[in-house]
């Protein structure tokens, strides 16, 4: 269950091998830049509670932008190292401060497997 709600998103599919992962991105300038380069590839790896790769050409962002922390199912991009990032545990542990995207459209929980 995704723990973000957002109201007329953009629905984008995310593939990572023959794994497609739905996601629904905000109405942010962010969000809106990445739409504007789809379709777009991030080589990523899986990680313990994320999966992140770095951006080509990081994204446009300001102050208001900036969250701290994230929750499972965030796609966000990162500040520190322009990673683009799908997160999907850990989120009582969260630490740094993130541009969120938009979120997962599906249980975070298959992002594990």
């Amino acid at each position: 269950m995704k723990t973000r709600e957002i109201q007329n998103g953009t629905k984008i599919n995310m593939h990572f091998g023959s794994t497609i992962i739905p996601g629904i991105l905000n109405d942010s300038e962010p969000a809106r830049e990445l739409i504007s380069r789809l379709p777009y590839t991030v080589r990523a790896s899986r990680y313990d509670y994320d999966i992140c790769g770095i951006m080509d050409k990081p994204l446009s962002f300001n102050d208001g932008d900036l969250i701290s922390g994230w929750k499972n199912g965030d796609i966000d991009f990162t500040t520190q190292g322009d990673y683009f990032t799908i997160l999907f545990d850990n989120e009582e542990n969260c630490y740094g401060e993130f541009v969120n995207l938009g979120v997962i459209d599906c249980d975070p929980s298959r992002m594990i497997h």
